[in-house]
């Protein structure tokens, strides 16, 4: 690294300064990230080597001119005073329709037994009446509010696809499109999980509530899927930031699930995925019936009839996995598939827990999603993942790694080294929220290295939730107790989006979305 006098791309490169900087599971103190004019991160640089090449502590908005890795550019300094900065989280399962119907499920139904099932009915009563301006004021809502709570990247699972009467659009991207067009008016970045969907299920009736989702032929789907990643892919080239500048919007696809989908048909939509490199998500064993279900159809359960069709490698991801068997766990870690638990909507729903345990313990990657949006908080669902089996086994610290969690006979003991089981435990939760959602759904995002997205969201050390906490117990504060109110700016491409605590676009937004909410429900 070195300096020079001569001003080459003034302001292209803006060096970010923090208090903390969370990188390769640490916090580190006196550092800066440099980011290029195509939103990749170049370097985390050491403050005390700024000051040297710079002749002095940078001032707030001066520009230098140096060289990092034989890169010559000009960086503008940016303080950012009391603040922690980590990479981005990702979002990697989303319904982002889904944020009207928040509230509005939590009442005794006139069923005999509230679940999943019931729960439907409402979804279904939402999705019917959506425009596609619709879907796209509460997709933006959906996406502001996870850029608020430091989410830069998410995988929507998108299954409208028709008019409300069942009629295919001119443009059968139409609706996807929409739900694209506001996660980058936002500033999100949007992997779009285009769904399969077939049928309401195996030996089960057409469901007129389900019109919208239906594309029965795989040819119809593969040709719509086609069509929108290459349109995806065209405004890419276009944008304007360059072939090396990580993606703000791509497709992928989604077989529904075993019950919506039949094997046969999701063989074929596995097999064009592979064909264009791009992930496959499926809702997977969610419900003790949809097991029962495909067992009576096929004879197997959802991951080992997944697995004996070949579908399953390591470009999939399993949503939700709650009713798996070990086997199933381990034919998951053998193909180096993803599972995606979603602990707020599977609380929510009355899923069930997902055996996180069992998957780390067989080295399967956790992502994070926050699905149904009865809340949007990916930290929470961090804590959850964890919680939950703390419930249920009646002990604390079951996903800390091995070596802090047990001794070396696999028995529980009690330690009192504090400082090296909880953040071990809270690095494993964060990298749930960011590294294995990047990988679920294809984003160069998730950790501040160079060559990745320079996306990242900074708290407020003087919160008081977070506050006192020292550099090596901040990761188990942020990850366990903090408060939404310490978020305060997000950042994608290098770039802030949220400021202070706020978006640029929120109050239309959230007018918009009030309107919305008041034009579906009468109030």
């Amino acid at each position: 690294m070195s300096t020079s006098n001569q001003n080459t791309e003034p302001g292209a490169h803006i060096t970010w300064v923090p208090d903390l900087i969370y990188a390769d599971g640490r916090f580190r103190r006196d550092v800066g990230l440099t980011c290029d004019a195509r939103g990749r991160v170049v370097a985390l640089s050491p403050m005390s080597l700024l000051r040297t090449l710079t002749g002095g502590e940078p001032r707030e908005g001066e520009t230098h001119d140096i060289t990092i890795s034989d890169r010559y550019l000009a960086t503008r300094f940016v303080r950012l005073r009391n603040r922690a900065l980590l990479p981005g989280m990702v979002n990697a399962h989303s319904h982002a329709f889904q944020r009207v119907i928040r509230g509005r499920t939590e009442y005794r139904s006139p069923a005999a037994s509230d679940s999943f099932w019931t729960w439907r009915e409402m979804m279904y009563r939402a999705a019917a009446r959506l425009s596609p301006e619709d879907i796209y004021d509460a997709s933006r809502m959906a996406f502001m509010e996870m850029m608020l709570t430091g989410v830069t990247s998410v995988g929507e699972f998108h299954y409208l696809h028709r008019a409300p009467e069942g009629a295919a659009y001119d443009e059968a991207n139409l609706l996807a499109k929409e739900v694209v067009r506001a996660a980058r008016d936002v500033g999100l970045r949007i992997a779009l999980l285009r769904v399969a969907y077939a049928r309401s299920g195996y030996a089960t009736p057409p469901n007129e509530r389900q019109r919208r989702f239906i594309e029965s032929d795989p040819a119809e789907f593969i040709r719509n899927a086609e069509a929108l990643d290459d349109d995806l892919a065209r405004a890419e080239a276009s944008n304007g930031d360059g072939a090396e500048a990580p993606r703000r919007a791509w497709a992928g696809v989604a077989p529904h699930s075993v019950r919506a989908v039949p094997v046969e048909y999701a063989r074929a939509v596995a097999e064009f995925a592979r064909g264009r490199a791009l992930c496959v998500h499926m809702h997977v064993a969610e419900q003790p019936a949809e097991v029962a279900a495909c067992v009576e159809e096929t004879g197997f359960t959802p991951v080992a009839l997944l697995a004996d069709s070949g579908i399953l490698d390591s470009r999939f991801t399993g949503v939700h996995a709650v009713h798996v068997t070990p086997e199933e766990t381990e034919a998951l870690a053998a193909a180096g598939a993803t599972v995606c638990a979603c602990p707020t909507t599977e609380r929510n729903l009355g899923d069930g827990v997902v055996p996180a345990d069992e998957m780390f313990a067989r080295g399967v990657r956790v992502a994070l999603g926050t699905d149904s949006h009865a809340q949007i908080d990916l930290l929470e669902d961090a804590r959850e993942l964890e919680y939950h089996l703390r419930l249920q086994k009646l002990r604390r610290n079951v996903l800390a790694p091995p070596a802090a969690a047990g001794g070396a006979d696999g028995e529980d003991r009690e330690t009192h080294d504090e400082a090296s089981q909880l953040p071990a435990l809270a690095a494993r939760l964060f990298d749930c929220a960011t590294v294995a959602g990047a990988h679920s759904i294809g984003a160069g995002a998730g950790q501040l290295a160079p060559g990745r997205a320079a996306d990242f969201f900074t708290i407020d050390l003087e919160d008081p939730s977070v506050a006192g906490a020292a550099e090596d117990d901040l990761l188990p504060a942020i990850v366990f107790s903090m408060a939404r109110t310490a978020l305060r700016e997000t950042a994608v491409g290098g770039r802030l989006v949220v400021s202070e605590g706020r978006h640029p676009a929120q109050e239309e937004v959230v007018a918009r979305f009030s309107s919305l909410q008041r034009k579906l429900w009468g109030r």
